[in-house]
């Protein structure tokens, strides 16, 4: 069952998980410029040891196009794959909540230097200016307050993971 629903749904899903990710590219010259230079290169992000009960996630395995964006390569990835990087997926909603609340996973990276190094650059650097595109569809103001609202949600999520997270720790 849940192979069927990964068939029907995970084009879907990439597809615009990837239109989201050209967007935010898109929108920094620099960013596609450094990715022009790995032109044809392959990326595969890797979600390592997850759960054998959960349905497995598509492969995360993106080329460069010549544009500097990236492009899905579904279900049949590149013989080769120039960079790897992977994180432990043992626990998916912990690494959720770790992402909720700010922090950065340990990340292997395997593969090609030069890549690496500008795939990390983009991570360090590019943001998505989410308030923007909301203006662009909604107007200045209520952008503006669609915004406050979501940084004051994300803010009281945070806070609460890190309580949460808190009372983990103690024996």
């Amino acid at each position: 069952m849940f192979q069927h629903l990964q068939a029907t749904f995970a084009p879907a899903m990439m597809g615009r998980l990837t239109l989201i990710a050209n967007h935010v590219l898109h929108g920094e010259a620099s960013a596609t410029e450094r990715l022009r230079a790995h032109t044809g290169r392959s990326i595969a992000f890797e979600l390592r040891q997850w759960p054998a009960l959960m349905p497995p996630p598509p492969p995360l395995v993106f080329r460069i196009t010549p544009a500097g964006l990236l492009e899905w390569c579904g279900d049949a990835p590149p013989p080769q794959i120039d960079l790897r990087a992977g994180v432990d997926a043992s626990n998916p909603a912990l690494l959720l909540m770790q992402g909720l609340a700010g922090e950065r996973p340990r990340v292997d990276v395997q593969g090609d230097a030069a890549l690496a190094t500008d795939v990390n650059w983009l991570v360090e650097n590019l943001r998505w200016d989410i308030e923007d595109d909301l203006e662009r569809a909604f107007g200045p103001v209520p952008a503006r307050e669609i915004t406050r609202v979501a940084t004051l949600f994300a803010k009281g999520l945070r806070s609460a993971l890190n309580g949460l997270a808190g009372l983990r720790r103690e024996p």
